[in-house]
């Protein structure tokens, strides 16, 4: 008798796994920065954070279900005064750690630490390779600041430092420069697609890149996509060439195989979908993240067979798999349908329509969020509060928490 087929990778993975291989943690909305596509408009701390000892809570709680690396964001998790702490209690506890920063607090004492250890990937986020593109959005002096953590970990030795690029339609041109800024300092690039979460929201109209743009950004990856990670969050891409073009998993993983820890303990199906819709539970009052996540209705919904909707009779449906769940649902378009940047035009005439977007579920920002799309040429000026020198904050909570 013939052994059973072992399921396809993509099968396995639609079911859900017992703990996910890739969980965001994001310890702290605090941040001394706005950017404006922040997906967790983050900018304020939130009374409620986890304490130093719940956090360590987590961690033994990951060790148990054989979670090998956690993703740690914010916010600015730095800012945090037991990061440091957190990091090492998570490395010593077999639990490896990969963090994103803006590199404010990357020195070069803070860089040698890092360098001696092998448990611990640094991310650095980088949206111009050049100031005048980055710190449009993400604040004056920001693009001088990564850069300066750039050069602190390359002179401590530090192996492999990621640069995070959100790919947008100011930067989708410069993407040979941040290749050669990695390689200047020794580190691997990363980029992401931009969603319509948090600020993000705010701006994606317009931000994110053109159709043009997308088939740019499309021949540059099969190009030149050899060693840069993508976070498999550009799979709506594949429908501008054959399946498989584009390296990674063609699938959304929320709720299947990632999901989100924000600064409270609530589990989120996707680290782009903060928002009451997809919220599976809180750590505290639901018996822990691995009962969330094994348990939980929604994620037990995510997990089932998924229907194609609309996107049912279109060629290129086993290629992008109708698109990002958190990028529809945020641009108020129907989950089963086309992506808002589907290559094929399909999301067009959808995002022509009068829609309701939803609003993400709490807005951190210092500001009290943007009022206001940010216009189509570059900043020229930059937000209140965010330059030395600069207008005072009006309140204390809105001051720089670093």
């Amino acid at each position: 008798m013939s052994p059973a087929p072992v399921p396809r990778l993509v099968e396995q993975f639609e079911r859900g796994l017992d703990a996910p291989i890739c969980l965001t943690w994001e310890l702290t909305y605090a941040c001394n920065l706005s950017c404006v596509h922040c997906l967790s408009s983050s900018g304020k701390r939130d009374p409620r954070e986890l304490s130093t000892r719940q956090c360590m809570d987590v961690i033994d709680e990951l060790q148990r279900m054989q979670v090998f690396y956690v993703n740690i964001g914010g916010g600015e998790p730095t800012v945090r005064s037991d990061f440091w702490e957190l990091v090492d209690y998570a490395t010593a506890h077999q639990v490896g750690v990969k963090f994103s920063t803006n590199g404010v607090r990357i020195d070069e004492k803070v860089a040698a630490r890092l360098a001696a250890s092998d448990y611990v990937d640094v991310q650095i986020s980088l949206d111009g390779a050049t100031a005048e593109v980055n710190d449009a959005v993400r604040g004056p002096g920001s693009f001088a600041m990564a850069i300066r953590a750039l050069e602190n970990l390359s002179a401590a030795g530090f192996q492999d430092a990621k640069i995070s690029v959100v790919v947008t339609r100011h930067n989708v041109g410069q993407l040979d420069e941040f290749k050669a800024l990695a390689d200047r300092y020794g580190a691997t690039l990363r980029i992401t697609r931009l969603r319509p979460s948090g600020r993000g929201a705010d701006v994606w109209d317009e931000l994110h890149p053109t159709a043009a743009q997308q088939r740019e950004l499309y021949d540059w990856l099969v190009a030149h996509g050899e060693g840069v990670l993508t976070g498999d969050s550009f799979f709506h891409l594949s429908g501008l060439g054959q399946p498989g073009a584009l390296a990674g998993l063609n699938l959304c993983g929320a709720g299947r195989v990632v999901c989100l820890i924000d600064p409270v303990g609530d589990v989120y199906a996707c680290p782009f979908a903060i928002h009451d819709r997809f919220l599976a539970g809180n750590i505290l009052s639901d018996s822990g993240f691995q009962n969330v996540w094994q348990n939980s209705k929604l994620f037990a919904e995510l997990r089932e067979p998924q229907s194609a909707g609309a996107c049912g009779s279109c060629d290129h449906y086993d290629g992008c798999r109708g698109g990002c769940m958190a990028a529809k649902f945020f641009t108020g378009l129907p989950l089963d349908g086309p992506d808002p940047e589907c290559v094929q035009g399909y999301g067009e005439p959808a995002l022509a329509r009068e829609r309701d977007k939803p609003k993400p579920s709490g807005d951190h920002s210092r500001s009290g969020g943007r009022t206001a799309p940010i216009p189509l040429t570059l900043l020229t000026r930059p937000p209140q509060g965010l330059v030395a020198g600069g207008p005072a904050p009006k309140k204390f909570c809105n001051e720089s928490p670093v």
